[in-house]
């Protein structure tokens, strides 16, 4: 079938999601999302100084018998996927193995975004039941690695997590993915030119694919660069593209693109509601949330999984407390699937696709 792992808007065609897909279109909800995302924890053993969850960091957990009541409550709901993630490092909480375990299970589509430093010990339950592991790297060296994704000490354990990739790489069932996020400071001090070097590597370690993106403000509205840094990442972008091959793609986000097309900072909607929340939700241990855009916002706060369960929660959550027109003026990854959901309710949609590839709408 060919999805491409971005293509938001395709993934709304596939047969298993269809039914919910249709009745999101329609302005209503569905019995249970396509997609969770879940933080476990919010606690991190890195100390990155551009990271955009900074200011949600180290303020609690989910209790290992919470997470894993939630779990069973996914796989009874009929939620499709899930993707453990976080303000914090999921793999960091001591009850991810047996939530994984009984998310896989249970036939949840499993994905993973991760910064890569513990998955030697979730091994085993990752390598069998992870759709995906994509892990944030940033760098191509120890130097540079230490510079954007410190540990809590100031030391790089880029060679740790390096090996962990190896490791997974050898055993996955699933993909590996080897994010690279372009970051610039004001002294100047930026990672952008080891783009390629990090392209290289991915593809020796094994990694399915390398994926590049442009940096988000505190409000999730993406930075601009200089023209010089731009063209020195298309610059090596392109070097990279030819390393592409059956097993290696090289995949560019929603953010790169809107800077390669020169777009603001805002993206304007003008839609009062928000229809991709029918089919997606966020799970944290501060609350349950919209999206993951709005994690950590109290007024996109849906409801508190530590108290309530998730189907009362999904099924009495006010979605329209959020007005994408004032409320989500960055540029929104799922835009485009909004829109499309409008097509599909005025009967302009495709034609559905004759089977399922990838359930991360």
């Amino acid at each position: 079938m060919g999805l491409g792992r971005l293509d938001l808007v395709g993934k709304l065609y596939q047969p298993a999601v269809w039914p919910k897909v249709a009745t999101a279109a329609r302005g209503a909800t569905p019995d249970a999302p396509v997609v969770v995302d879940l933080d476990p924890t919010t606690f991190c053993d890195l100390a990155c100084p551009e990271c955009i969850s900074g200011k949600l960091l180290n303020q609690g957990r989910l209790t290992p018998a919470r997470l894993a009541e939630l779990a069973d409550e996914i796989v009874a709901m009929g939620v499709d996927a899930v993707i453990l993630i976080g303000g914090g490092e999921p793999l960091a909480h001591r009850g991810t193995r047996r939530a994984l375990a009984t998310l896989g299970a249970g036939g949840v589509a499993i994905g993973v975004v991760t910064n890569g430093t513990l998955i030697g010990q979730n091994l085993d339950e990752l390598s069998r039941y992870a759709y995906y592991v994509r892990v944030s790297v940033d760098a191509a060296s120890t130097d540079t690695y230490g510079r954007f994704r410190p540990d809590r000490q100031g030391r790089s354990v880029f060679d740790r997590v390096i090996g962990n990739m190896r490791a997974f790489a050898a055993r996955k069932k699933g993909a590996l993915g080897y994010s690279f996020l372009v970051m610039t400071r004001e002294d100047g001090t930026s990672n952008h030119h080891e783009v390629l070097a990090a392209a290289e590597l991915a593809k020796d370690i094994g990694c399915d694919y390398f994926e590049v993106k442009a940096m988000f403000d505190d409000e999730h509205h993406i930075v601009g660069v200089a023209d010089a840094i731009l063209e020195s990442v298309e610059s090596q972008l392109a070097m990279a593209r030819k390393l592409e091959g059956d097993d290696f793609s090289i995949i560019d986000s929603s953010t790169l693109a809107a800077l390669r097309a020169g777009a603001g900072r805002d993206q304007p909607k003008d839609y009062a509601t928000c229809k991709v929340a029918n089919l997606r939700t966020l799970i944290t241990p501060s609350g349950v949330y919209i999206c993951p855009y709005h994690r950590g916002n109290p007024k996109a706060r849906l409801g508190d999984a530590v108290t309530d369960s998730l189907p009362v929660i999904w099924r009495d959550a006010d979605r329209a407390v959020i007005d994408p027109r004032t409320d989500c003026t960055f540029h929104c990854a799922r835009h485009d699937s909004n829109l499309e959901l409008d097509r599909i309710e005025a009967g302009k949609g495709r034609e559905l696709l004759a089977a399922d590839d990838d359930l991360f709408l």
